[in-house]
């Protein structure tokens, strides 16, 4: 028995693009026969069961040893244990292939006789690829090939999307979905026990006829893989767009520092979906539209938006959902203002976004006319919102030659366009159809529409950029005999790395204490230290500001019943602004940097953002722009503009530290930072360092 050869190198290629079925079981067996027929699926299906005699139309085998070859994909819809002896004996068969629909696998939870099932089910499948199991299979709408065992709402294309969920319900709703979205692959993946998201990406990427990837995420398995199938993807041009789901969960453990506190699951995967070029969405609506945009206009070069209603009402909507995202609606030229005045009543205000009014509704050649003129004015993409009335009670004829005129201006300019409606049901299918052929996104919903926006800008500007550096992938830390360092020694690791530290001495007693504040000068700060109290304040371990010998003898007397050892430095009193910098580990992730408002609030204020190592000068400079508190580095009412280039010198320093102790260092807090003004640097007032021992 000789199996059909691969049409690539992938180990996927057979499963998603089959030229032979078998169908194994009895009601959904049957199911995916029938629709495979429905798509016009070419290949031959091959029914095996023991108990009918025919599954649509087409005599049974008895056996899988029967068959006339090994099929390049095989849906089996049996019970748990004998899908496990089907898949060995597939395996053995050298097929291309299964689908896997039983559950009563490590779904099941607690690590017991599903968990020892599934263990045996991926020992019998080799090499060989199973898709599952409890999941529904997958359709390529490009071969008609629905190894599927329900109804869905798709059709056949030519080219089109590819959507990976892990959720077979996700999947069954996504294929009904109303948006004109062109459906190339629909997969779901179960419990993932031997093939991953990675590998559908890998694999999907080979496909030329795939234009965009979406993904439904509720956990990776692989980073690693997962990397390099991004980055096959990238080099492609392939758009990734990916919704993750279970962001709430609590998923890194928090221990002696701020950092994991603040990361959170989340922001990891935030970070790796930035770093690697996926945009990200937040609903099943946004990735729906966002895959659209993508593949009727392809990724955009930048963020730069017009948009055109005939109300006042639209465009102020459509500003005020605008705002706070990363699009723009510039302001006009006066050069551009004028052109498009010109084709318009002296009684409309020229602006963007603009209202044109109705003065040329129902005119086409007039319509035209200013939407070239508007679109002439070097945007990224031009928004027209058009909402069709209800067509089982009105008359749209005025809509028709308004989404003409869109369609006329987008072909006489080369500008990239989209017809938005506010509501989704307001853009009926032929309308849709009509302006997919014309190469102009139908959108619907405008915040879905701005959120498929942000996610074309970003994959525009990955494509720019080139591909980021690896992961750091550091091996995994002995955590029995982790060392805690304690702040002075912590310190003096990061000085090591050009992190600049105050003025200080370490002191073993009150006279030591006030004689080391005299030689500082004052104002100083006394700290009590020692490992075990690592937040110094719940404690009464710091006493700041403090201005003659005498208030520095109380402090050091109060505090020598706490440790044998006092910091003695001298008060960073001119700074600007005060961030965290944290690095922590995920066991999955590795190390990660957290920046973000420091200070004693930094939980409360909760303002960071996560970056995965190594990260690049323009990264953290990102970074800090982005943070909420941002503004207290830039001058806010009137406050001294905080040295940037310093702080990001003392970021990268520590990222250094990381770096050279990966393999060891479990946690980093240097909180707080304090940025100086402009030209006097960055200064750590306190810092903790834990430290696995070394393998």
């Amino acid at each position: 028995m000789t199996s059909s050869p691969p049409r690539s190198a992938g180990r996927l290629a057979r499963l998603l693009r089959p030229r032979s079925i078998a169908v194994i079981g009895g009601r959904e067996a049957a199911e995916v026969a029938h629709q495979c027929d429905k798509l016009g699926f070419s290949g031959a299906i091959w029914p095996v069961s023991h108990k009918r005699e025919a599954i649509a139309g087409r005599d049974c085998f008895g056996r899988l040893e029967d068959l006339p070859d090994a099929p390049d994909a095989a849906f089996i819809a049996i019970p748990a244990e004998p899908t496990i002896e089907a898949v060995g004996m597939l395996a053995e068969m050298a097929a291309g292939g299964a689908v896997c629909y039983a559950s009563g696998f490590s779904e099941s939870g607690g690590g017991g006789a599903g968990h020892e099932r599934q263990q045996r089910l991926v020992a019998a499948a080799g090499t060989m690829p199973v898709v599952g199991p409890n999941c529904h299979g997958f359709i390529n709408y490009l071969d008609g090939a629905a190894l599927w065992p329900d109804q869905h709402g798709g059709e056949r294309v030519e080219r089109g999307v590819a959507i990976v969920t892990q959720s077979g319900n996700i999947a069954i709703n996504l294929s009904m979905q109303q948006r004109t979205l062109p459906l190339a692959y629909l997969v779901t993946l179960g419990n993932q026990a031997a093939v991953g998201i990675h590998e559908c990406v890998d694999a999907l990427a080979d496909d030329d006829r795939v234009t965009a990837i979406g993904l439904h995420i509720e956990g990776l398995r692989d980073l690693a893989s997962f990397e390099r199938a991004i980055g096959k993807a990238r080099g492609r041009g392939l758009p990734v767009v990916a919704l993750k789901t279970g962001r709430s969960e609590t998923g890194a453990t928090i221990a002696l520092s701020h950092t994991a506190s603040l990361a959170g699951p989340g922001g990891l995967y935030d970070s790796l979906f930035d770093r690697l070029g996926v945009a990200q969405v937040h609903s099943v609506p946004e990735l729906l539209e966002a895959l659209k945009l993508l593949a009727v206009t392809g990724p955009l070069s930048g963020n730069r938006l017009c948009c055109v209603s005939c109300s006042g009402g639209e465009a102020s909507l459509m500003a005020d959902l605008a705002d706070g995202r990363d699009v723009l609606f510039p302001p006009m030229t006066d050069e551009h203002r004028t052109a498009v005045a010109g084709t318009l009543n002296e009684l409309v205000h020229i602006s963007n976004p603009l209202d044109y009014h109705t003065f040329i509704w129902g005119d086409e050649e007039a319509q035209t006319a200013t939407f070239a003129a508007m679109m002439r004015g070097g945007y990224d993409l031009s928004l027209f919102v058009v909402d069709f009335p209800r067509l089982d009670r009105c008359r749209a004829d005025g809509w028709w030659l308004t989404v003409n005129a869109v369609a006329n201006a987008s072909r006489s300019t080369g500008r990239r366009a989209a017809v938005v409606a506010t509501m989704p049901e307001r853009l009926p299918e032929d309308v849709r159809r009509h302006l997919v052929e014309q190469g102009i996104a139908p959108m619907q919903g405008m915040q879905e529409t701005l959120a498929a926006i942000e996610a074309a800008v970003r994959v525009g500007r990955v494509l720019a950029d080139g591909d980021p550096r690896p992961l750091l992938r550091p091996g995994a830390p002995d955590w029995r005999g982790a060392k805690v360092h304690d702040e002075w020694e912590s310190k003096q690791l990061l000085a090591a790395y050009g992190v600049m530290l105050p003025e200080a001495a370490l002191v073993a007693s009150p006279d030591d204490a006030v004689a080391v504040a005299g030689d500082l000068g004052y104002p100083v700060a006394v700290k009590a230290i020692s490992v075990d109290m690592v937040h110094k304040t719940e404690h009464g371990a710091v006493a700041l500001n403090l201005i003659d010998a005498a208030s520095v003898r109380a402090a050091a007397e109060n505090m020598a019943r706490l440790s044998d050892r006092l910091l003695v430095e001298k008060m960073v009193d001119d700074g600007v602004a005060e961030l965290i910098i944290g690095i922590d580990r995920d066991e999955q992730f590795g190390p990660y940097l957290v920046i973000g408002f420091g200070g004693v609030l930094v939980e409360l204020i909760n303002d960071s953002v996560t970056l995965l190592l190594p990260v690049s000068r323009d990264k953290v400079f990102a970074a800090l722009k982005s943070l909420k508190t941002a503004p207290l580095l830039s001058g806010y009412r009137g406050l001294p503009v905080a040295d940037v280039e310093a702080a990001v010198d003392a970021i990268l320093a520590v990222t250094s530290f990381a770096a050279d102790h990966a393999d060891t260092l479990l946690e980093l807090d240097v909180n707080p930072l304090i940025v100086r003004p402009e030209g006097f640097g960055a200064v750590a007032a306190d810092a903790l360092i834990r430290l696995a021992r070394p393998a």
